[in-house]
C-alpha cells in the first residue's frame, strides 16, 4: 500500500473516527455499565469471548489461508465501530447503550486484541514472519484514545457545537472506511478475486452469525428489546479502521488487512437489512422487558 496512505492518511482516518466516538462520549456513559449491567455483560460477554470462538471456529471450517484467518480473527477481536451507533438510531435501539459499549470495549481491546490476534498467529504458524508486540498495541490506543479524550472534553465544554458536528463526522467515518477498503483492494487488486473466492463467504456468515447472535443471546438472557437491538449493532458492526491500522501498520502486511476490509463491504449491507427485520417483523413479536 502506499506509503503516504499508511504514514500519514491512515493515522488522521483513525484519529478523526476516534475523535467523532469522543464528541458522543460522556463520563455518564462509563457510569451507565454500574446502571445497567446486564446488558452491558451480555453484550460483552457476545463481543469478547463468544464471537472470537465463532469467528476461530468459521476460519477453521473454511479452511482460510492463514494470513487471512490471522486478519479475520484481528477484526473479530476489534472494538465495536461508531456507525454501529448510526444503525442502532436508524432502528430503534438503545444508541446510550451502544455508546457505552463502545467506549467501555475499546479500552478493553487494549489487552483482549493482542491476546486474540497471537492467539490466531501462533495457531497458524506465522510467529516467524509476524508478530504483535503487546507494547505497540498499548502505544496505538494510547495514540487513538487522545482523540477520544479531545472529542470528550469538546463535548463537556461546547455541547451545542458537538452535538451539531455528531452527524458530520459521522458520515465523514463512513466515508473514511470507505476510502480505507477501496485503497486496500486497490493495492491487492491482482488479488483481488482470489481474496474474495478465500474470504468472502467466511466474512459474510461472521458477519450474519454476530448480527443475530448479537440480538438473539441478549433477549434470551432477558435483555430488552431496545437493548437487544443495540447489542447486535455493537457485535456486528466492528471498528474495522482499527483493524486495518493493526494490520498494516504494526503487523506490516495489507493481506491481513484484507478481511477487514471485505467484512466492511457486507457489513454495512447485512446490518441495514437486519434491521428492517428487527423492526419490521420482530418488533412484532418483541414484548417488553
Amino acid at each position: 500500500m502506499d506509503s503516504a496512505l499508511t504514514t500519514i492518511g491512515l493515522p488522521i482516518a483513525l484519529g478523526i473516527v476516534m475523535f467523532g466516538l469522543g464528541l458522543s462520549l460522556t463520563l455518564d456513559d462509563f457510569q451507565r455499565v454500574a446502571r445497567q449491567p446486564r446488558a452491558v455483560a451480555v453484550a460483552l460477554g457476545c463481543q469478547l469471548i463468544l464471537m472470537p470462538l465463532v469467528c476461530f471456529g468459521l476460519v477453521k471450517l473454511f479452511d482460510l489461508p492463514p494470513l487471512l484467518a490471522v486478519g479475520l480473527m484481528l477484526l473479530a477481536a476489534s472494538p465495536g465501530g461508531t456507525t454501529a451507533n448510526l444503525f442502532s438510531h436508524l432502528f430503534h435501539g438503545d444508541v446510550a447503550l451502544n455508546v457505552t459499549l463502545t467506549a467501555v470495549n475499546s479500552v478493553i481491546a487494549v489487552v483482549t486484541l493482542p491476546l486474540i490476534t497471537n492467539f490466531a498467529i501462533a495457531h497458524f504458524d506465522l510467529g516467524d514472519s509476524v508478530h504483535l508486540p503487546f507494547v505497540k498495541v498499548v502505544e496505538v490506543f494510547a495514540i487513538v484514545l487522545v482523540p477520544v479524550a479531545i472529542g470528550m472534553v469538546v463535548c463537556a465544554k461546547a455541547s451545542g457545537w458537538a452535538q451539531r458536528m455528531d452527524k458530520p463526522v459521522r458520515i465523514a467515518s463512513a466515508l473514511i472506511m470507505t476510502g480505507l477498503v477501496l485503497s486496500i483492494l486497490l493495492d491487492q487488486r491482482g488479488n483481488v478475486a482470489d481474496y474474495l473466492a478465500d474470504v468472502g463467504v467466511v466474512a459474510a456468515t461472521f458477519c450474519a452469525i454476530s448480527l443475530v447472535t448479537g440480538y438473539v443471546v441478549p433477549r434470551a438472557l432477558g435483555v430488552p428489546y431496545d437493548q437487544a437491538i443495540a447489542s447486535s449493532m455493537e457485535v456486528g458492526v466492528h471498528n474495522a479502521t482499527i483493524a486495518i491500522f493493526v494490520a498494516v501498520e504494526i503487523l506490516d502486511s495489507t493481506e491481513i488487512s484484507v478481511p477487514a476490509a471485505v467484512y466492511s463491504i457486507f457489513m454495512f449491507v447485512f446490518a441495514a437489512l437486519w434491521g428492517l427485520v428487527l423492526t419490521k417483523w420482530l418488533a412484532r413479536t418483541a414484548q417488553p422487558a
